[in-house]
């Protein structure tokens, strides 16, 4: 039996009937500029639309161009009617408003609550308004998608990072921060204040946010980690206060929107531009022609290095010989700087590859270097093997296929030899050391993608 979360704060925070609301939301967002690229991540306020809602609207315009294209909003916020540790689902299968219901995504939630800090606890989201607030925006804006709704209680912002991680997905994946900002101060104090954490957004600065300058500012510090780890950069949208728009000027709270955004140049480069793509490649030969001289890896000075290069980002090296594969090896996890991971895998993929002898100097001439550069892997949910097949995704998908104690990987780029999922998924199963017709409801499965330097 299906379970739905009622709306809590209709008729207060916002109209509670459905037409009336539209035309609110409508009248907002058509006052907000809408320019600007789809943004991965967002934050928006969470007060009654009068106070906050011109607000919300500058960030939720934005949004406008990812209708049809959104298909999932991860949404935390702060918890404000219960106090508990760690972070909080909902074990309902929709959430209501005026506007209808947006369902909910049970498998993203299940996948969440592995995590150890994770629970189910329905009595956080039952009054909480800092999610609601935003459904009908995003309703509005993007039609018909699927919600995964978290509240953060008590937490480490390292634990919003993880489940962040988690569910980061790729383009048809939206997340979004609910938060205020400063609470209660003059109009002058709280302008100050305000500005000073609007600073510490954009530069990612989590250590720049003090308890007393966003509700929100543990799902945001988690965001700001995930953040600053991709590559994504911060813009301030809009900044003002009640005082600005519904309230008086002596006691208001701070409502800020953000967004964040992959730059241009990471179409196809994996966040990085032409100038540190080469980089990169030339730090992997660099590292060979190191292990030829000395048996190990190039060191790396990271200070010496731009910022996309330190970030830690799981790679893989792939090496040619005339159009032969001659060695691949690579990181499933992101647990070093992108540097550093690349020297070590171009070393291990010329002298340590177990299918291939050791890289001879005769070869250097010859040999071509690819780079994969992963997204985090997230794990997929299936009832049967036909369901695991029917949700692959030809062409971008890697996969990790982990079974008791064996484990095998295909980057992206074996599509091209395996075009279709059940190849694709059987020789898999091979490479971890299992036959073809293996199957196990024991079976995990893990996806990522890959950007391609070479």
């Amino acid at each position: 039996m299906q379970t739905v979360r009622p709306a809590a704060v209709a008729g207060t925070f916002y109209p509670a009937d459905k037409h009336p609301l539209q035309a609110m939301l409508r009248g907002l967002l058509d006052q907000a500029e809408p320019a600007g690229r789809m943004p991965k991540a967002v934050i928006a306020p969470h007060a009654g639309y009068v106070y906050s809602g011109p607000i919300a609207a500058s960030v939720y315009a934005r949004l406008r161009q990812g209708r049809g294209r959104i298909s999932r909003v991860v949404l935390l916020g702060p918890a404000h009617r219960v106090g508990f540790r760690g972070l909080a689902v909902s074990t309902a299968d929709g959430f209501a408003t005026p506007l209808g219901e947006v369902p909910v995504d049970r498998q993203a939630c299940s996948a969440l609550v592995a995590l150890p800090f994770v629970h189910e606890l329905d009595q956080a989201h039952a009054q909480e308004h800092s999610l609601e607030v935003q459904l009908p925006f995003l309703q509005e804006v993007l039609g018909a998608f699927s919600l995964v709704p978290v509240v953060v209680g008590d937490a480490a912002p390292e634990q919003v990072s993880a489940a962040l991680d988690l569910l980061w997905g790729g383009d048809e994946t939206l997340i979004v921060i609910s938060s205020d900002l400063s609470h209660y101060h003059d109009y002058a104090t709280a302008r100050r204040m305000d500005a000073a954490t609007s600073q510490a957004i954009e530069d990612l600065r989590l250590e720049g946010i003090g308890f007393d300058d966003a509700c929100g500012r543990l799902p945001i510090s988690g965001l700001l980690i995930a953040a600053k780890r991709r590559g994504l950069s911060a813009k301030t949208i809009d900044l003002r206060n009640s005082g600005d728009t519904a309230g008086g000027k002596d006691r208001v709270v701070g409502y800020g929107a953000y967004v964040f955004e992959y730059p241009p140049k990471a179409e196809g480069g994996g966040g990085l531009d032409e100038a540190e793509k080469r980089q990169l490649l030339r730090l992997a030969g660099e590292s060979i022609r190191h292990g030829l001289a000395h048996g190990r890896p190039l060191p790396v000075d990271l200070a010496t290095l731009p910022e996309a290069l330190k970030a830690r980002r799981a790679s893989f090296a792939t090496l040619e010989k005339q159009g032969v594969l001659r060695g691949c090896i690579g990181s499933l996890e992101a647990h070093r700087p992108l540097a550093e991971d690349v020297a070590h895998n171009a070393y291990a993929a010329a002298f340590q590859d177990p299918r291939f002898p050791p890289l001879a100097e005769a070869e250097l001439g010859d040999l071509a270097i690819h780079l994969s550069l992963l997204t985090p892997p997230e794990p997929v949910a299936f009832q049967s093997e036909a369901d695991l097949l029917a949700q692959l995704r030809p062409g971008e998908d890697g996969l990790i296929l982990v079974e008791g104690g064996r484990r095998g990987t295909f980057l992206p780029s074996v599509w091209a030899q395996l075009p279709e999922p059940r190849q694709f998924w059987e020789h898999l199963k091979l490479k971890a050391g299992l036959p073809k017709a293996y199957w196990s409801d024991s079976i995990k499965v893990y996806r990522y993608r890959a950007d391609v330097v070479e």
